[in-house]
């Protein structure tokens, strides 16, 4: 699993080979096979392995630590888009633009996700159209970061999103 999710993570689904896969990890194809039904049975078996850890655990620990909400908004940003994560989640969302299953594992992904900042943005926030503006814009950041390729005048591109970040979660005026 681990070494599927790291190809995944490096070339897309069309790096994940079981006779790749099983060279790098020193076994046969047929020893291979006895963990898996074959690549599509991997594929979809890393799908929920990213769904568990990118959503489920990250949830659980969150709930578990407490905080307020905006301390749980940190929380589950810095578990869901961590290095470990983070290029896990870029790749799937690569992947669904050209697969439908993928692509509505993906928006329902999205759709718990969005509705954690709802919910944590909701606890001091009674505005519902800022609530939604700010918990699209929390999300966009947090995925989006990777992608942006400007200059940062006297900051860090990390120290840059934190800002951000930390603006969208200041309490409102």
């Amino acid at each position: 699993m681990e070494a599927g999710l790291t190809a995944l993570a490096r070339g897309g689904p069309d790096a994940v080979r079981i006779e790749s896969l099983a060279a790098e990890l020193g076994v046969t194809k047929g020893g291979f096979y006895g963990y898996f039904d074959g690549r599509a049975a991997l594929l979809s078996e890393m799908l929920d392995e990213w769904e568990r850890r990118c959503t489920q655990a990250v949830l659980e620990h969150v709930e578990a630590e407490g905080g307020d909400a905006a301390m749980r908004i940190r929380r589950a940003g810095e578990l869901t888009f961590s290095e470990e994560i983070y290029p896990i989640d870029l790749a799937v969302r690569a992947w669904a633009r050209h697969d439908e299953a993928v692509a509505a594992r993906l928006r329902r992904i999205d759709t718990e996700r969005m509705d954690f900042l709802r919910a944590m943005f909701g606890a001091f926030i009674t505005d519902p159209d800022e609530v939604e503006a700010r918990s699209i814009l929390a999300y966009t950041l947090a995925i989006g970061r990777h992608f942006i390729a400007f200059d940062h005048p006297g900051r860090t591109r990390r120290e840059a999103v934190n800002l951000a970040g930390e603006h969208l979660l200041r309490p409102p005026q």
